[in-house]
């Protein structure tokens, strides 16, 4: 075949230069985005308060099962990354199996058992081939249900979370975001605990992670979906077998933030650092509020996406960054805007500079239309894009309902991207005026300190020098 490959090759030099061809002189226009419509799906509750949706979806013999339970870290109080450590631990053992065990059992329906916790939820999720969706419902139920959270483990799960801690505390970008959380939700809420100190984590035990696990998981906070190609009769009477009898156990808990916007400046010292981290931080607008579709495309113009303002400036025009990068966090009570980014030592200020002016210019000059046009369009493809597959439409589906957002919010998302007026682009931009600013930079203070003093944007406002945890 190499030869075959090499002989056609000198044919083709031999026979000489094919006659160039005139290339057009302008791209093709981009064609507007299709409509993205939710597959039919099928939402109902179990006796016990559990609810369920089925999502028939797509060609592949696969199917996704994930069962989200409203407990994460807003449920473990001051013990930071319990949540994270109980949820971690329940594949380790569950029902009389090993954690050898589970992850055999899975890769034997053709997939592979995951467990996340994050600040609102947690998840049992497990991708396998249709004809096995049954046992998986019924494995993911012993996972959830019956960990066994067993001594023999726990002392390597928790080595690898020491590991992670180390390396979270010698970056830059996760010690910024932690001074952020802590500096605007306060550290009286979970929120605003991001990372634990190595001995505190180090004194968690399986009785512990017995206890919160009891306290928290339940029927009443649970959501199993489950989307892909699956026979649905077999799937309900799987689902009714194995979680039917669980208990409802608590409601779900609500406990809004109670942000504090600045302004406020927090400065973390790494003496002789090359770099400099910043990150800036507003209130956004909650989600499904009228606010928020524009707010979204407004953040892709002026830091989300690769071709946005401030990445055209700081990183393509005047090499300040690699990777700068903006977008809105929500939760069920809040929303927060936040901008991060590495850049040299000695343009930290310049570099802020620029940010505050593309915030400035955007509140005060609409896009023009073509600009617009791009954004919305980019926005609107991402969306149809990021939910081509079962999994990740499950994960769509879950943050909707997370957030208590109607159940058509996916089927309008689309056309109401593309209706976002440069007006509208403009006024979002207003949500970021300096009066609510926190912005945290780690760097070697004593040669960025004087190029913050010298920003207009942060006169007046008190510099205060922190430490994380």
């Amino acid at each position: 075949m190499r030869r075959m490959i090499a002989s056609l090759t000198a044919a083709a030099l031999i026979a000489g230069p094919v006659a160039a061809q005139e290339l057009p002189s302008t791209p093709p226009p981009i064609p507007a985005p299709k409509a993205f419509t939710v597959p039919a799906s099928e939402t109902y509750s179990l006796a016990n308060g559990m609810k369920v949706t089925l999502v028939p979806y797509g060609v592949a013999p696969k199917a996704v099962v994930s069962l989200v339970t409203y407990a994460g870290s807003v449920n473990e109080g001051e013990d930071t990354w319990l949540a994270l450590l109980a949820v971690d631990m329940m594949k380790e053992g569950a029902a009389g199996m090993t954690g050898a065990q589970i992850a055999q059992k899975s890769a034997d329906m053709g997939g592979g058992l995951g467990t996340n916790a994050s600040l609102e939820s947690s998840t049992v999720t497990l991708n396998v081939l249709s004809e096995r969706a049954a046992e998986a419902i019924a494995l993911v139920a012993d996972v959830a249900q019956r960990p066994a959270y067993p001594d023999s483990e726990l002392a390597r799960v928790k080595a690898n979370w020491n590991r992670r801690l180390a390396v979270a505390l010698s970056q830059p970008g996760t010690l910024a975001d932690a001074a952020l959380d802590r500096a605007y939700y306060g550290t009286d809420h979970p929120y605003g605990r991001v990372l634990p100190t190595p001995q505190q984590f180090g004194t968690y035990t399986t009785a512990q992670l017995k206890a919160w696990h009891a306290a928290n998981y339940g029927a009443k906070r649970s959501h199993l979906y489950i989307a892909g190609k699956f026979d649905t009769a077999a799937v309900k009477a799987a689902i009714e077998k194995a979680f039917g009898g669980w208990g409802a156990g608590p409601e779900r808990l609500s406990l809004p933030p109670t942000p504090k916007p600045g302004p406020q400046v927090l400065l973390i010292d790494r003496p002789g650092a090359p770099q400099s981290t910043f990150s800036i931080a507003y209130p956004a607008p909650r989600a499904g509020t009228a606010e928020d579709i524009p707010m979204r495309v407004s953040n892709a113009l002026l830091g989300g996406s690769f071709s946005s303002r401030i990445t055209r400036n700081i990183r393509e025009a005047k090499g300040y960054t690699y990777s700068p990068g903006s977008g809105v966090a929500f939760y069920p009570a809040n929303a927060v805007w936040t901008f991060n980014a590495d850049v040299t030592t000695a343009v930290t200020g310049p570099a802020l500079k620029e940010v505050f002016h593309e915030i400035r210019t955007l509140q005060t000059n609409p896009p023009g239309e073509e600009e617009a046009a791009g954004m919305r369009q980019y926005m609107a493809g991402l969306f149809v894009i990021q939910n081509s597959t079962p999994a990740a439409l499950v994960n769509t589906m879950a943050t909707r309902d997370s957030l208590g957002l109607p159940r058509d919010w996916m089927d309008t998302y689309v056309p109401a991207t593309l209706a976002v007026t440069p007006a509208q682009m403009s006024e979002a931009a207003k949500n970021f005026p300096l009066d609510k600013l926190t912005l945290v930079v780690v760097g070697d203070l004593k040669v960025i300190t004087p190029q913050l003093q010298a920003l207009p944007e942060l006169k007046g406002i008190e510099f205060k020098t922190v430490t994380v945890p």
